[in-house]
């Protein structure tokens, strides 16, 4: 590749970035430093970085700087930018977009947004974070040797891996490392991803339950307590607390995880688990204990599920669930409120004189 080197060049953007986007680029070019136009292209050789995203979003725009050794050039009507998905280096994966026609401008990073010259139908191609993409210039004419305007590299040193170029050598078109053919820099060939706004805010609910509805002192009993995350965010490391009453002894619990959820399968005693909660999905814990002999009045029992940064719960009030029980009776007489009939002091009367009561 013929190259052309100027020094102290001050960089000038055709557009900027907005506020969730992010440009991903190879190169070290700054403003006031220096780099090499490569002006040896034939028509259909391409030039082309190999870029990784730091997101999951979409490839929003395509960076190409395009000089002159000298500057004020015309416009140059050039064949495509070409975005390819990632194949084994130097040769350039399934291609996943085009941009037909880009028109590039001398002494500036032209960008592109759109695949049509009227602006109307803007570039987006999906991409996952840490997935690598290919983003290439196809020639249409070749530059002026002497002076271009071509792409540019830098004089910061070249990547390994990350810049490539398909060029007719011999009869055939072939992809090749940069390196092999000579250019000693990074492209600078870049893209700008719009990174999808990911919301931290989960909602993280508690509720506790049981299949008796009173305890009975000195019998068993069985809690249930769900904890369930309705999204949109995930809340990982999530901790459950449950310090059961005093009343309940020898808790052992079973833990079961729904929907990609994780929780520890078993433990006794008190509950104190770390839970990873993906949204939509949900844990389980069964417990079983036993209410000891002589307890009285309102067996009260909470579970909660506490949220940890970076994911954030706007409603805790349900993050917490509590389950109180009564002691049940055996005395069906005061439990059905039959003591309150007009007709029971006369009739518990009658029994005691050994006689049958009136009708």
């Amino acid at each position: 590749m013929r190259s052309m080197i100027w020094l102290g060049f001050v960089l000038a953007f055709a557009a900027s970035a907005g506020a969730n986007e992010v440009t991903v680029k190879n190169d070290s070019l700054v403003n006031n430093s220096s780099g090499s136009i490569q002006a040896g292209f034939a028509p259909g050789e391409k030039a082309a970085s190999w870029l990784t995203s730091p997101c999951d979003g979409n490839i929003v725009a395509a960076q190409i700087f395009w000089r002159s050794l000298f500057g004020g050039a015309a416009v140059s009507p050039e064949d495509s930018i070409d975005i390819y998905r990632s194949g084994t280096f130097p040769t350039a994966g399934a291609l996943a977009q085009d941009i037909i026609g880009p028109q590039l401008n001398d002494g500036v990073i032209n960008e592109f947004r759109y695949l049509d010259e009227n602006n109307t139908i803007p570039l987006s191609v999906p991409v996952t974070q840490d997935e690598t993409f290919v983003l290439a210039l196809t020639f249409s004419d070749a530059p002026d040797p002497t002076q271009g305007p071509s792409v540019v590299s830098d004089s910061g040193g070249i990547q390994a891996n990350r810049n490539s170029i398909y060029a007719l050598i011999g009869s055939s078109y072939s992809w090749y490392s940069n390196t092999t053919l000579g250019v000693t820099g990074d492209w600078v060939i870049r893209a700008v991803i719009d990174c999808q706004a990911v919301s931290t805010d989960a909602s993280v609910a508690t509720t506790v339950t049981s299949t008796s509805t009173a305890y009975t002192p000195g019998a068993p009993l069985q809690y249930t307590i769900t904890i369930g995350n309705s999204g949109p965010a995930s809340s990982l490391g999530t901790t459950v607390v449950d310090t059961f009453p005093s009343a309940y002894a020898g808790a052992a619990w079973t833990c079961v995880a729904s929907g990609s959820a994780t929780c520890t399968s078993s433990g006794n005693g008190n509950i104190i688990d770390t839970v990873n909660l993906p949204s939509g999905s949900h844990v389980v814990y069964t417990v079983n204990g036993t209410v000891i002999a002589g307890t009285t009045g309102t067996l009260s029992n909470s579970a909660t599920a506490i949220v940890h940064a970076p994911t954030t719960d706007p409603n805790s009030t349900d993050n917490t669930g509590t389950l109180d029980l009564t002691a049940a009776t055996s005395d069906l007489i005061f439990a059905n409120g039959f003591e309150q009939s007009a007709a029971a002091p006369r009739i518990m009367a009658a029994h005691a004189l050994g006689v049958r009561p009136a009708r």
